[in-house]
């Protein structure tokens, strides 16, 4: 998959500003026989859905795709953490029970992703998606943060580590620990800031704000409102 041809780093800003089907559209016409293309693009209508809360169904006919195209084990690995993930954003936020299937695919993932894979800090980050807001346990959730925390740093995946620290730091908020919550939310924001992660930067303003004096935080607000009316026009 040549980035000249897909124009990757059209996708990327599409993705960045939550123009998802528009990105997704982008790579659609690579789909039938790129594994890669139909991954990432599989990847991306999974992402919206978190966002809009619909678009599950054609999520998962996009997942069907790439896991049909899926021929190796780097691969298929990335599918089942990627079905893994889809399964958990269907129990969290649609009312149906997909718990084990997501347990269940990321095990799968586990197996067949090298131990210095990049897509292991991946999959442990989504490991402590389901500890956290599952299984309800904070300490396990805690752990697997870390270890993805530590992975994406190693493998210079700064948007995956911006997502380490704001989880990283709402647990701290949850125990109390402003200080380190502050850093953990200011760290998140620093890095999506840093890569024009439009659509992901008010969501880390508010969480800063949120553990912010009220000097700080009013500015923090303000400037989260003003993205979210630049992104809705």
């Amino acid at each position: 998959m040549s980035e000249s041809v897909v124009g990757v780093p059209d996708v990327w800003r599409l993705r960045a500003r939550g123009c998802w089907a528009e990105a997704a559209a982008l790579l659609a016409p690579y789909c039938a026989d790129d594994p890669g293309a139909a991954m990432r693009r599989a990847e991306i209508l999974v992402e919206a859905c978190f966002y809009h809360l619909a678009g599950w169904a054609e999520a998962e006919d996009a997942l069907r795709v790439a896991e049909a195209l899926a021929g190796t084990d780097e691969q298929r690995g990335a599918a089942a953490s990627e079905r893994g993930y889809l399964a958990y954003g269907v129990t969290l936020h649609s009312g149906r029970d997909r718990a084990d299937e997501a347990r269940s695919a990321f095990g799968r993932s586990a197996a067949l992703l090298s131990p210095g894979s990049p897509g292991r800090p991946l999959l442990d980050f989504r490991r402590g998606l389901v500890a956290e807001n599952i299984a309800g346990n904070p300490a396990a959730a805690r752990a697997a943060y870390r270890r993805a925390h530590a992975g994406a740093v190693a493998h210079g995946d700064a948007f995956l580590t911006s997502f380490t620290w704001r989880h990283l730091a709402g647990l701290a908020a949850a125990d109390g620990d402003l200080a380190e919550a502050r850093h953990g939310f200011a760290e998140s924001l620093r890095l999506r800031v840093s890569l024009g992660h439009l659509v992901g930067t008010a969501p880390a303003l508010l969480a800063l704000a949120d553990v912010s004096p009220d000097d700080e935080a009013a500015p923090l607000r303000a400037e989260a409102a003003r993205l979210t009316a630049l992104l809705s026009t």
